[in-house]
């Protein structure tokens, strides 16, 4: 009998797990993989590029490297899905059909969604970010550079790529003020459109003494909507209000706004606010039953990391493997996420939890503590795990 036709859209972390996984257990199975990039990134070390510790390289691999074997490679856009047809159409033109698909493009970055912003003019007017491999750069060059004043540090409202990130590249900034001897000279302001620096409490609390100890001056329940880089202004939004507040600022680092691609957004598949619409448990799409998806453009209501992947993509693969014998899917995600929150150059909190908030911690130790251990964790480890690990189906 000929094997099901699994066609799995996206080639980064979930898409080349999930693909890895599936031929691993079964050599023959017939997998097509649709992902238009020559490169992947290793993006959670983007904070230490910024940061200073890597160049931006040590983040880059060849994508065809990783293509697991006895996969099909097609080097495309996706235009549309046609789940009635149980087909995909690309930007070229050519119609894919599947028996199952799995949907794993990742999260698109929408600069433009606040005023005044660009992914061109970072790098400018004090403007920086850590959050693609062309502007990761513009961070450590502008903090070099930075002679003292107003440090600012965003964090948007709605999902964004490891809710975490946005605060440890304030972190080390701090610390490389300090290093520099111009923390006298600094004010240095994360502000976040949420009510708390963190959203499990065990961890927050880890970082709220952090930000108090160093001087951090955090601000909760703003948006930023604007930037006027010529006057190096900011404007933020108060949540659920109709006010706005102006910080000047001498350096920025900018967090942009997020959210599924405009195919993903207008298909047949997606549920509210554009996200493919799945189970929260088995990553299987609620009106499709052959679909699946996992990572930062499903449904699941959880972080959007590395590390949740990690274990959805075990669930996914388990419940295809379940469909094709004709059973229902029995394997569950119980929403476990992680976030390394590195606190300076030599500390990080290595904070896990599932869909309640619950720490499910890996390590026979106090997690919400800073330790050096967990920072060369997240410098040596995690890379490793990675690249040797998750994206060939063993981690």
């Amino acid at each position: 009998m000929s094997k099901p036709k699994i066609v799995v859209v996206g080639g980064g972390t979930a898409g080349l797990s999930v693909s890895s996984r599936l031929l691993n257990d079964d050599p023959e199975l017939d997998v097509t993989i649709i992902e238009p990039s020559d490169k992947h990134y290793y993006q959670p070390l983007w904070t230490l590029v910024g940061g200073g510790l890597f160049p931006r390289e040590e983040s880059e691999r060849e994508e065809a490297d990783y293509i697991p074997r006895g996969a099909k490679w097609v080097k495309d856009h996706v235009e549309s899905f046609k789940p009635q047809n149980n087909a995909v159409k690309t930007r070229s033109g050519q119609t894919i059909n599947y028996d199952y698909l799995v949907v794993s493009p990742g999260l698109q970055l929408n600069w433009e969604a606040i005023k005044g912003l660009s992914k061109d003019i970072v790098g400018t007017h004090g403007i920086c970010s850590n959050y693609s491999y062309d502007t990761v750069e513009t961070t450590w060059q502008t903090l070099q550079n930075f002679q003292g004043g107003t440090a600012l540090f965003t964090h948007p409202a709605g999902a964004i790529k490891c809710g975490g990130a946005p605060v440890k590249i304030c972190f080390l900034a701090e610390d490389y003020f300090r290093k520099q001897c111009l923390r006298d000279k600094c004010n240095v302001i994360f502000v976040a459109a949420m009510p708390r620096i963190f959203a499990v409490d065990r961890y927050a609390t880890t970082l709220e003494a952090a930000v108090a100890r160093r001087d951090i001056d955090v601000q909760l329940n703003l948006d930023l909507v604007e930037i006027r880089p010529e006057t190096r202004e900011a404007v933020f939004q108060v949540m659920e209000s109709d006010e706005q507040k102006t910080i000047k600022y001498d350096m920025i680092h900018v967090t942009p706004k997020m959210g599924p691609a405009e195919f993903v957004k207008n298909s047949p598949l997606a549920g509210e606010g554009g996200w493919v619409d799945v189970d929260k448990h088995t990553t299987q799409h609620v009106r499709f039953p052959n679909v699946f998806a996992l990572g930062d453009v499903s449904s699941l209501p959880t972080s959007k990391t590395g590390a949740a992947i990690r274990k959805q993509a075990p669930v996914t693969v388990a419940n295809i493997q379940a469909t094709i014998r004709g059973q229902q899917p029995a394997a569950s995600y119980d929403g476990y996420t992680s976030c390394p929150l590195v606190t300076s150059y030599n500390s990080m909190v290595l904070a896990e939890f599932d869909y309640d908030k619950e720490p499910q911690e890996s390590f026979p130790f106090d997690q919400s503590k800073e330790r050096f251990s967990m920072f060369m964790l997240k410098k040596h480890g995690l890379p490793k795990l990675y690249w040797h690990g998750m994206l060939r189906g063993r981690a």
